[in-house]
């Protein structure tokens, strides 16, 4: 198959989505990507990129076509909105070159925004070809909840788009089955719509032994990772409030991994708090490291706002932690937590529910090994039943022959 991809980000932006791509094109299938000028996260594009560079190339065999949009810069509403329009109108343009080559499917990375369907929808109409819509953040609901915004005006002015999207898709699929039943209310067939979840990248695998080192983090201590974004939507809120709370057993050590919008707040706050001893921020690290890192938990933390749309979603982090075969701490709602409990594959307690968190850290420190393995040996188990890469990159490849053929 000829398949294009429209993705909002690719590489070197670290997504599942190069994943795929790499995958599908080692298979003998001709992958093709149609993707802005990458500037996440820092918001400012990437060395050696630009309006004048690199505008296309080739990667891994995969032919990928730069579009133009204004960088997100400091990631405020206004500027995310702003680059998200203009990115629109970038891949617009960008589709008129490459309409001379043929594809026989288009395949779209749906994280926001989702308007990165709409060149999609112009490139089918003329080159009648079937659409594969992935989604992984709902929307208008994200935009409402995650934009903080006050009014539903904003939301209902999207809706329209949103059906238009929706319906001018031959298929959808969701990471996440609480999405489901959300976009069929949207006046959506229900039957083109399929739970595809996110997986690890192959780099993610159990390390028994590391040449990695915590010099921060004393001999025989209990440590607690939490790895990725560092933003509003991940309630480090709560979770510095669980680590005051703990601030006295020096026992328990909290390791971040990560960068983000909220990265120098939480910085500020380890200080005003005293947290330094027991609080560590180490920055951002390469993909392939982390499997080395992540074998130096003993628990690995995942965190949630509470809100309606992060209690539908699974965070794609969660399978990579999975993959690694570590225990989780969860502080989440809905499906994700579900998913750890039915699987006792951690602890898990209601969003923002630092209490809570405290209680299943103090918990978990004190459980003897075989307890703690054992966990581990569960979340392992639960991704190879419900999230492994092979299974899945064959179900939509399936799924990708029987939309050509139709």
């Amino acid at each position: 198959m000829k398949i294009l991809i429209i993705t909002p980000y690719f590489h070197p932006e670290n997504y599942r989505i190069n994943d795929l791509a790499v995958e599908y094109n080692n298979k003998g299938h001709k992958v093709s990507v149609l993707t802005p000028i990458p500037n996440y996260p820092d918001g400012k594009f990437y060395s050696g990129y630009g309006v004048l560079k690199r505008r296309q190339e080739c990667w891994n065999g995969i032919n990928i076509y730069r579009s133009l949009l204004i960088p997100r810069g400091s990631g405020s509403n206004i500027m995310l909105a702003i680059s998200w329009i203009s990115s629109v109108f970038g891949n617009l343009l960008a589709s008129l070159f490459i309409l001379k080559n043929r594809f026989d499917l288009i395949f779209v990375y749906g994280p926001s925004p989702f308007t990165i369907c709409l060149p999609a929808i112009f490139i089918k109409k003329i080159k009648k070809i079937p659409i594969c819509f992935w989604v992984l953040d709902l929307w208008p609901e994200s935009v409402f909840f995650a934009g903080k915004l006050k009014t539903k005006l904003i939301p209902k002015l999207l809706m329209p788009i949103i059906r238009f999207t929706y319906n001018n898709c031959d298929k959808i699929l969701v990471s996440s089955p609480g999405f489901i039943d959300s976009i069929a209310e949207k006046n959506i067939d229900k039957g083109k719509i399929h739970f595809f979840p996110q997986w690890a990248e192959p780099i993610f695998k159990r390390v028994e032994n590391t040449q990695v080192k915590l010099s921060v983090v004393p001999q025989n201590s209990f440590i607690v990772m939490f790895a990725g974004n560092i933003g509003e939507s991940q309630d480090f809120d709560s979770i510095l409030k669980a680590a005051e709370k703990l601030k006295e057993n020096k026992k328990i050590q909290w390791i971040i991994l990560g960068s983000g919008r909220k990265e120098q707040w939480v910085k500020e706050e380890i200080k005003k708090l005293e947290l330094g001893d027991t609080f560590h921020m180490m920055g951002r690290y390469p993909l392939e490291d982390m499997p080395n890192y992540y074998s130096l938990a003993d628990a690995m933390l995942i965190s949630l706002k509470k809100n309606y749309i992060f209690s539908l979603t699974i965070p794609a982090k969660l399978q990579s932690y999975l993959a690694c075969g570590k225990p989780i701490l969860a502080m989440l709602d809905g499906e994700s937590s579900k998913l750890i409990r039915d699987a006792k594959a951690g602890l898990t307690c209601d969003s923002e529910d630092a209490d809570k968190l405290v209680a299943n850290v103090l918990e978990m420190s004190i459980m003897e090994k075989h307890v703690i393995s054992q966990m581990g040996n569960n979340s392992l188990n639960l991704y190879n039943r419900k999230f492994s890469r092979g299974k899945l990159l064959n179900q939509a490849e399936q799924l990708f022959y029987k939309m050509t053929r139709n």
